[in-house]
């Protein structure tokens, strides 16, 4: 059963809105922007520490929604897709700011990981929803084949490298490569109904990994 994040009433505002931003209501535009510009500067602020870049950051992250808006398909997809471009501004802004070596990919890693835990947070979903979306989750890997499975609770259940499985389970690492990248678009698929999809890949990565 689909957990019941919004009410019914709730359900047609956010459909109503979503209908007038996607048709280029201004006023629609506008309430976006002022509901999400501060959040958004402070969230880019946080990992960068440089506020008019972070300002910038923001800036074009609403300009690429405004010109995107037919591709938004949920209410909360507006928020994933500003987090989205802004997450992807701050990681490509700390990419090109440093020399890489081994261990600045691991910090990189580690600052990836962080913005992809506030992004989700910032979705302010209640320990019950968690719970809900777990178990959709955990249903979800129960339907995956049995080899397909297996592989996947090797690896991110119990964290196991691709060649350990491999070799636990007598088959190539391509083929843990190809079961893992299944398992992964066959969870994104059963969890789309309910959440954008780039929320659904943080969700992921965050519960299970």
């Amino acid at each position: 059963m689909k957990p019941n994040f919004i009410s019914n009433e709730q359900c047609d505002v956010t459909v109503f809105f979503l209908t007038r931003f996607k048709e280029g209501d201004q006023l629609a535009f506008e309430n976006i922007f002022k509901s999400n510009n501060a959040q958004l500067v402070s969230f880019c602020n946080h990992f960068i520490s440089d506020l008019d870049k972070s300002k910038n950051l923001a800036q074009e992250a609403f300009i690429n929604l405004w010109i995107n808006r037919q591709k938004i398909n949920t209410f909360n997809g507006i928020k994933a897709f500003l987090y989205t471009h802004a997450r992807s501004g701050c990681l490509n802004y700390i990419r090109h700011r440093k020399v890489f070596n081994k261990y600045q990919e691991f910090q990189l890693q580690q600052k990836e990981d962080s913005i992809n835990q506030e992004i989700l947070e910032s979705f302010d979903f209640n320990s019950l929803e968690i719970i809900e979306l777990e178990e959709l989750i955990m249903k979800s890997i129960d339907k995956l084949p049995d080899q397909c499975r297996k592989v996947f609770m090797l690896s991110r259940i119990d964290g196991k490298l691709n060649k350990e499985i491999a070799e636990e389970l007598n088959i190539s690492i391509k083929s843990v490569e190809a079961n893992v990248t299944r398992a992964l678009k066959t969870l994104k698929t059963e969890l789309a109904e309910y959440l954008p999809v780039f929320l659904t890949q943080i969700i992921l990565h965050n519960i299970i990994s």
